[in-house]
């Protein structure tokens, strides 16, 4: 399977199965669109008004070359890998809901502003132990563990923050782990004290930011209707100076009232933030902000300014990351990581303040996911396989899909809440990804292209 597209006028064709990237010439680009389903007599006849014989012959040949190479037309061999075949699914990560609570309403949450539609509550120190030990017992041989804490606003929590990184320490050195903390705050409650903390025990910290003042504060504002952007965005900076070369970025959410995100990364960039993520809002359509099929349009148009300007900062040297754009090229070992994609109701687990466990942290409070609870150490064995089996090769959907290696089948939740089914894919945000490889693609094919004419100018 190969997949082919035109950016920027640059010509590029993928092989899906192999993962190589090709640049090619407008002669190839039109062959391919015969090739292999046409014979050579056949496709000169088709291009000979436009191109000599000689011409198409060697396109032919170039094409047949890469193919014997192993480059283009592979076959998918990874559902067959030992790797795959012999994967054994074990816990490896939590996001632990510290506080059903939060302390800015955001309009667009889809925990109901921080108590996921039930009551406000903070995790308790005992139940946050249960969680991780949960964790350690039930994480096979995996060395490295990922413990996320989460909210609403896991500030309001910190001292049981405290506490749980203190346990986790100690507990890890019996199972012969390693826990790797990270936190997810809206930044309100940052101080020089907290942040300090932070600096030294969390592997990774997630920012909350929307982007310009105007588009933040619309969305995202205090329990009396205030704006948040002039109270986070000092502290914001100051995290992320502090954090100099550990995991930091920040993650902003896009809605119709701004189809022009891209503005809204490059000011974020712009403020001093290198690793920005910036997502599509998910909500049903009787929202005013939800994003429907007639915005995709310019949703794409967007992700191609900011993918050119990805290139032109990069080239200046004032470069940004944007998590989107970020994908691996090479379908190595990790390739059946992603077959599987985030591994929510499997890999990872949210657990709430009582301590009930769900899929993820887009599924609690929904009674129909609930998997088990960390205090009686229980598990629905079916319910728990039947997460760990939605991966791309048993999504009908995915199985013919050039993308299915980059998205992995998409979110379960989205999924879910728009089809009802953890194995059919939510259609606008498969689009939405496959406009964002595309354009990931086109940046890795303009930033090869630079190196080599540095190379042959030298």
């Amino acid at each position: 399977m190969i997949h082919k597209f035109t950016q920027d006028n640059v010509h590029i064709v993928l092989d899906v199965n192999g993962g190589a990237v090709h640049v090619v010439d407008p002669l190839v680009y039109e062959i391919l669109d015969y090739y292999p389903g046409s014979s050579s007599p056949e496709i000169i006849e088709k291009l000979k008004r436009n191109y000599r014989e000689t011409e198409i012959i060697e396109g032919i040949d170039e094409i047949e070359l890469l193919k014997e190479q192993g480059l283009l037309f592979t076959q998918d061999r990874y559902q067959q890998h030992e790797s795959f075949q012999n994967k054994k699914t074990v816990v490896k990560a939590l996001c632990l809901h510290i506080a059903h609570d939060c302390n800015i309403r955001c309009k667009y949450c889809f925990a109901s502003q921080g108590d996921f539609q039930g009551d406000r509550s903070f995790m308790s120190l005992e139940v946050g132990k249960k969680a991780i030990d949960f964790l350690l017992e039930n994480s096979g041989n995996r060395k490295n563990l990922e413990v996320d804490f989460f909210g609403g606003e896991p500030l309001m929590n910190f001292d049981v923050v405290k506490g749980l990184v203190d346990y986790g320490r100690s507990r890890e050195k019996d199972f012969d782990k390693n826990i790797r903390f990270t936190m997810t705050t809206n930044g309100v409650l940052l101080n020089d004290e907290n942040m300090e903390y932070i600096n030294e025990n969390m592997h990774n910290v997630v920012l909350s930011i929307d982007g310009r003042k105007a588009v933040n504060d619309h969305m995202r504002y205090t329990i009396n209707g205030q704006g948040t952007y002039d109270v986070i965005v000092p502290k914001l900076r100051k995290m992320v100076e502090m954090r100099k070369d550990k995991h930091c970025y920040v993650r902003g959410t896009f809605t119709k009232h701004n189809l022009d995100f891209s503005q809204d990364v490059l000011h974020l960039a712009d403020l001093g933030f290198d690793n920005v993520s910036v997502e599509p809002v998910v909500a049903s359509p009787e929202h005013d902000y939800s994003i429907g099929r007639e915005d995709l349009k310019e949703v794409f148009e967007n992700y191609e300014i900011l993918s050119r300007e990805y290139v032109n900062r990069k080239k200046s040297g004032n470069p940004f990351n944007f998590f989107h754009f970020m994908i691996d090229l090479k379908q190595g070992p990790c390739v059946i990581k992603r077959i599987a994609g985030c591994g929510a109701g499997a890999e990872y687990l949210a657990i709430t303040p009582q301590g009930e466990i769900y899929p993820c942290h887009q599924f609690v409070g929904n009674e129909k996911f609930k998997l088990g609870d960390v205090t009686d150490n229980s598990l629905k064995e079916v319910l728990y396989h039947e997460f760990a089996d939605a991966h791309i090769y048993n999504k009908e959907k995915c199985n013919d899909c050039w993308a299915k290696f980059y998205c992995s089948g998409g979110c379960h939740a989205n999924a879910y809440n728009f089809n009802q089914d953890i194995y059919k894919p939510y259609d606008i945000g498969c689009e939405m990804e496959k406009k964002r490889i595309e354009c990931a693609l086109t940046i890795q094919a303009k930033l090869m292209e630079e190196d080599q004419d540095d190379q042959g100018s030298r």
